[in-house]
This record gives C-alpha cells, structure tokens and sequence, in this order.
C-alpha cells in the first residue's frame, strides 16, 4: 500500500545497509579473492594447504601492519579456508586471566580464535597465553594465598590468529609463539584499483577506469580508505551527476569531502597548516600543535602524523615536529632553504672547479 502524502513511512532500522555492513559485504571471503598482499598470501596458502594435508589446525598466525590493509579480512579467510568455526574478540576486552580461560576453555578443536589489538591485552592474561598457545592448556589458580591451587586444564588444538597495529608492543614469548608472521604493507595504486573495481561491481556501481584511478590515487595506500571514498563519491555521482563515477565526478565529490589530491583530509591540512604558517614550519611539540589545530593529542599523532611523515611532508625530530619542503610546495608557498627534503646547493672551488656540498 502506498502512503498518503506527508505520512511518515516506518522503517525498520535494523534492515538499513550501514557502512560497516557494508564494509563487512565488500570483505573477500577466500583467499583468492584477496587484492594484493601478493607475499602474504602465498606464505599463509601454503601454510593453510599444508595443515589441511596433516588434517590438523594450522600454527598460530599473526598479522601486523596499518589499520585498514586487511587483517581482520585475512582472520576470517583461515577460518573460511580451513571450514572452521570463528571466535571474534578483542585484546582490550580480555583484562583478566579468568577472561582468557574461559574463552579458551569453550573453544572447539579447531577452531579458529581472532584476537584483534593483541598488544592490548593485560599481562596477566598474556602470560597464561603463552602456555595455551604452546601447549593447549591453562592452569586456572583457585583460591588465594598459601592455599591456592593451580588446576591444569586442557583445551582442544586450535589455531590463534592475532593483529596487531603496534607489533612493537608484543613481548618476544608472545611473538615467538606464532608459527607464521605476516606485515601488511601499503597498497600500490594498481591493487588499489583492482579493490575498487571489485567493490564497485558489489555495489552496483558504474565506475569508470579514470574514476577508479582517480580515487585510487587519494586513498593513501589503505584498502578501507578505499572503500569509504568510493562510497562517499558514489553519492555525489547519484544525486549531482547521472551515477556514473569518472575522473571528474571523484574530482569533484572528493573535494566536496574536503580529501584532496594526495590523500589529505581535514585534520591532515589543518595540522600542515599550523606548523607552516604559525610556526614558520617549526620545530614545535607536539602538544603545542595539537592545541593549535584543536584535537587531542593522541588524535594528531596517532591519526594524521602517520601519513604527514609517509608521504614526506612532516619529519619528526628530537626537537619537534618540522614541515619539509615538500609541505611548503603542497600549501602552494615558497620553500625556505635549508629544510628538510631541499636540494642542498652545490659550491664550487675557484681553483680546480671541483664541487662539494657544504
């Protein structure tokens, strides 16, 4: 039936397609759907394979690198791969050693547990992991004191997939006690465009060759990042252009979205731009720049500086945060000498000719 006019329409939020169900729709399901990565996979298809000829779980997996370059995506492709059950937590949600055990204790055999952020786990849990890990078994402590009594107990094989952002932050015993060890690294723009043309085939979408380059050119390396944008100009396209995406549809929707032609967003240029034009391109700490621009710390550091520095545009030094030439050229202003990525001039001996760098 259809609605009178200026009735509201009831919808069941719960049936609207968000971004993360359709970030999760657009993940691969097979390892031989995965974009890029080329390295990786083919390490962890051998490891896979090779399990599944000696008909037990594979070794523990562990994966780091940036967010967005498809570690979770992976932890649910060895479970896909292996026909295995999946179990999805989290490092900071595993505070006690009573949480571990009995995470562990109602796992499967074989199954496939996906520790997220496992740097992020309490110690007292990463060291009852440790035994887990090696020896499929926990010893749960009952009681306090000089009565206290550690109860061995087993737990079925299974294989421990982790990621980590941070793989610094993991103790060696931990990290030794993976069997395969995999770094993501960022994407070129080709596999970039590989992920875009496959997302938009998912989502219904017309993009043109030049639109994907286009977008693939300002995702920063990062898959999801990828995504997001496509999305993002996919609505443009439909409500400003006739839904076909190219070259200058993602032109203009990405500017509209304040992403410019190397990647940078909002938080990324205001921070350029305060060290530049305030700071004279600094050294200045971080804290100062973090007022400067109106975010927290954390935020600028963790969530701009990454791809400032990746992309040559911010140096951090003992000092402070410095903008090299390349950030002076990118706001459109003259480049002092002497910074951080300027040519070095070259002078000359009057007698022989001969050239030095000062």
């Amino acid at each position: 039936m259809i609605p009178n006019q200026g009735e509201p329409t009831l919808v069941d939020p719960a049936v609207q397609p968000d971004d993360t169900a359709i970030e999760a729709a657009l993940r691969p399901k097979r390892l031989a759907e995965f974009v890029g990565q080329p390295r990786v996979r083919e390490q962890l298809s051998l490891v896979l394979e090779a399990a599944r000829l000696r008909g037990r779980p594979p070794d523990h997996v562990l994966f780091s690198g940036p967010p967005g370059l498809g570690k979770t995506t992976l932890a649910m492709i060895v479970a896909a791969e292996l026909g295995a059950p999946l179990r999805v937590t989290s490092g900071p949600a595993i505070q006690h050693a009573g949480d571990l055990a009995a995470l562990l204790s109602s796992l499967a055999e074989g199954e496939v547990l996906f520790l997220d952020e496992i740097h992020r786990m309490a110690r007292p849990a990463e060291e009852m992991l440790y035994m887990a890990m090696e020896d499929f078994r926990v010893d749960v402590v009952v009681g306090k004191g000089a009565g206290a009594t550690a109860i061995p107990l087993e737990i079925p094989p299974f294989t421990l997939v982790g990621a980590t952002t941070r793989a610094g932050l993991l103790p060696g015993p931990l990290r030794d006690r993976f069997g395969f060890t995999a770094h993501m690294d960022f994407y070129a723009a080709d596999e970039l465009r590989q992920v875009l043309r496959r997302s938009a085939e998912l989502l219904d979408v017309d993009l043109a060759e030049d639109g994907a380059a286009e977008i693939a050119g300002r995702s920063r390396g990062t898959p999801r990042v990828a995504n997001r944008l496509l999305r993002r100009v996919r609505d443009y396209a439909q409500v400003r252009a006739d839904g076909r995406i190219t070259v200058s549809v993602a032109a203009a929707g990405l500017a509209l979205y304040d992403v410019d032609a190397i990647g940078l967003d909002r938080l990324d240029r205001a921070v350029l731009d305060a060290l530049v034009r305030r700071f004279g391109g600094g050294p200045v700490g971080l804290s100062t720049l973090a007022v400067a621009v109106g975010e927290e710390t954390e935020t600028v550091e963790e969530v701009a500086e990454p791809f400032l520095v990746r992309a040559g545009l911010l140096a951090r030094t003992p000092r402070g945060r410095v903008a090299t030439a390349a950030a002076w050229a990118h706001l459109g202003l003259a480049v002092p000498p002497g910074l951080p990525g300027q040519p070095q001039p070259v002078l000359f001996d009057t007698v022989d000719g001969a050239g030095s760098v000062p």
